[in-house]
């Protein structure tokens, strides 16, 4: 009986922490969005809520009550003074703003509570049904995606990861020109840095929403991209007129949205050429629940895959993998697929994903 009261009181500590770090994390994906921190990071010392209202152009009573959670949370410092004033430390900042680049945790603040107001009830009725959410479910959702496609890619993608492919040979291969595939382009992000950087390569995305599609094409058209298209296909249905079509193809943290994963793998086989590399960066995890015990996000990563990753999978019957399918299902799907040749590495400034590196 001791031993229950004491797991008990033990347990309820933890439960008024946990109620206290969810909302943090709600306010914190405020901040993000309303460019709080950007604001109090540009303000660099103390600063009283009215000042630090008018530096990010928003309602000073709104702010307040926003410090208030902020200082209470530990995120920002309570510099004393009256009014009041609050400091945003240097090395927070370091983490919560644009200029973090792949550290940048702030961004990823606000994918919980997206998720929770776009599919909240959807997901607590298929847990009677078992039928999976549509992706026309997560327009707002997408939106945040290629806005985390910008943080994690743009000051990396090109100098960091390419020169990491094949020991640099594929950054030489696209400065040649060759034809590139990005299964799951989504807004096209990571596509439209690649063919701004490698102007004679040629470069196509694909994925399944519409509305993706359209604002990748538009985005491609604004910026006066002339190498590169988009289109509104699934993967597993090109392989007829596209045989061996293309040099490279990359996947990031898309195979395993998939409904067909193994179809679309084997057809992303298909439509390498014989010398070609197919790119799958995915999250790095283990397949086993116990492999995951330790891992430093495991709770966060299995909670979006909840939310989003395996429902999307499950639609028309799919299989729904989920984001923590893990490493060794990874492997062996890659090689049921006919990737004879499989690298498996982890990502220069990457601590989320790994690089499965693929040969025929």
């Amino acid at each position: 009986m001791q031993d229950r009261e004491a797991d008990k009181a033990a347990f309820s500590k933890r439960l008024a922490g946990l109620l206290n770090e969810a909302s943090l994390t709600v306010a914190m994906a405020l901040g993000y969005r309303t460019g709080l921190f950007e604001a109090m990071d540009r303000l660099g010392g103390p600063a009283t809520s009215s000042v630090i209202a008018d530096e990010a152009v928003l309602s000073e009573r709104y702010v307040r009550e926003w410090l208030g959670v902020m200082a209470s949370g530990g995120v920002v410092e309570l510099a004393g003074g009256e009014p009041e004033q609050f400091r945003l430390p240097k090395g927070h900042a370091d983490l919560l703003t644009e200029r973090a680049g792949p550290e940048n945790m702030g961004v990823y603040m606000q994918e919980i509570p997206l998720l929770t107001a776009s599919v909240y009830d959807d997901v607590a009725e298929r847990f009677r049904s078992g039928e999976g959410i549509g992706y026309d479910r997560y327009p707002r959702f997408h939106r945040f995606m290629d806005q985390l496609a910008v943080a994690k890619h743009r000051q990396t993608l090109v100098d960091v990861f390419v020169p990491s492919v094949e020991q640099g040979a594929m950054s030489e291969r696209l400065k040649s020109g060759v034809r590139v595939l990005d299964v799951g382009c989504s807004e096209g992000t990571a596509l439209r840095l690649l063919a701004r950087a490698f102007p004679r390569s040629e470069f196509l995305g694909v994925d399944i929403s519409e509305e993706s599609v359209r604002c990748a094409e538009n985005k491609a058209r604004d910026e006066g991209l002339s190498n590169i298209r988009f289109e509104l296909r699934d993967v597993t249905r090109m392989t007829k007129h596209l045989h061996g079509a293309f040099d490279w193809i990359t996947a990031f943290d898309a195979i395993h949205d998939q409904a067909r994963p193994a179809q679309a793998l084997s057809a992303i086989r298909s439509l390498l050429a014989s010398d070609g590399v197919f790119s799958m960066v995915d999250i790095a995890a283990e397949s086993a629940i116990r492999e995951n015990m330790d891992h430093p996000m495991g709770a966060f990563l299995y909670t979006v895959s909840l939310m989003h990753c395996m429902p999307v999978g499950l639609t028309d019957g799919g299989v729904g993998l989920g984001m923590m399918w893990g490493r060794q299902q990874a492997e062996a799907m890659l090689a049921e697929a006919g990737f004879s040749d499989v690298r498996t590495t982890p990502i220069p400034d990457d601590p989320f994903n790994l690089h499965y590196c693929c040969r025929v």
